[in-house]
Parts: structure tokens; C-alpha cells; sequence
């Protein structure tokens, strides 16, 4: 698990490689992360966007952007924390995500970024 505190945000990350939805022989790996974002500040704070970079083990990149997470755009109060699951389909066993949220803090009005740690996608019969 991987996990970085920007602005008084936590996010947490933890990645799964999905055997049973992969393909290596077509070359389409599955992985499932499992992302946890704890609100270590005194004020309300809003998830509106996600910006991830996704890299491949051969440098191939892509951007996703959007509005919130998994369809959810959660609002999180003092102490509050939001997990979700979602995935990401790569052409190799190896590879990274990493990227940002972007919030509001409820009170000001002003919206912030939020690191996501760099994380490694590794299909696990190919660490041996």
C-alpha cells in the first residue's frame, strides 16, 4: 500500500491483480485498486475531479480525466473517509497510475489539488 497526505488529505492506495479477468496470451491485464481518502482537516471538503496518468510497462501513456469517483462526486466533513474500488486494463504486466483529485474546500470556495501516489500495477506471476 501506498499512501501520500496533501493539504490535509490522505489518499491511500492498494492495487490487485485480476488473474481471473486477465487474458496474457492477448495481452490484456487486469488490476483493481482500492483507493481510501481520509479528510485530516478541520473544514468540509468536496471530490468534483480525477486526473490519472497511466503508464504502461513499454511507456505507452494515457490520461483519464472526469468528474468524480466511480460516478460520486463525496463530500467529507472533518475526519471523514470515502474507499472505492475501481480498475484499469493494461497491455503489459507492468505499469504505473498515479495522478490528482481536485477539491473544494466547502467554507472557501476554493478548489485544490490532492496528490494520488504513484503506484506500481505488477501481474503477480510475472515477479518471479
Amino acid at each position: 500500500m501506498v499512501s501520500e497526505i496533501t493539504a490535509g488529505i490522505e489518499v491511500s492506495v492498494q492495487t490487485m491483480y485480476q488473474d481471473g479477468h486477465s487474458a496474457p496470451d492477448e495481452n490484456r491485464f487486469v488490476f483493481a485498486y482500492k483507493i481510501s481518502i481520509s479528510n485530516h482537516n478541520d473544514h468540509t471538503v468536496q471530490l468534483l475531479s480525477r486526473r490519472w496518468i497511466i503508464t504502461n510497462g513499454i511507456g505507452g501513456v494515457e490520461i483519464v480525466e472526469g468528474e468524480g469517483v466511480v460516478g460520486r462526486q463525496p463530500v467529507l466533513y472533518k475526519g471523514d473517509m470515502h474507499e472505492y474500488v475501481s480498475g484499469c486494463n493494461l497491455i503489459t504486466p507492468f505499469g504505473t497510475m498515479e495522478g490528482s483529485y481536485f477539491f473544494q474546500n466547502k467554507a472557501t470556495q476554493e478548489i485544490f489539488e490532492v496528490n494520488i501516489p504513484l503506484f506500481k500495477l505488477e501481474a503477480t506471476f510475472a515477479l518471479n
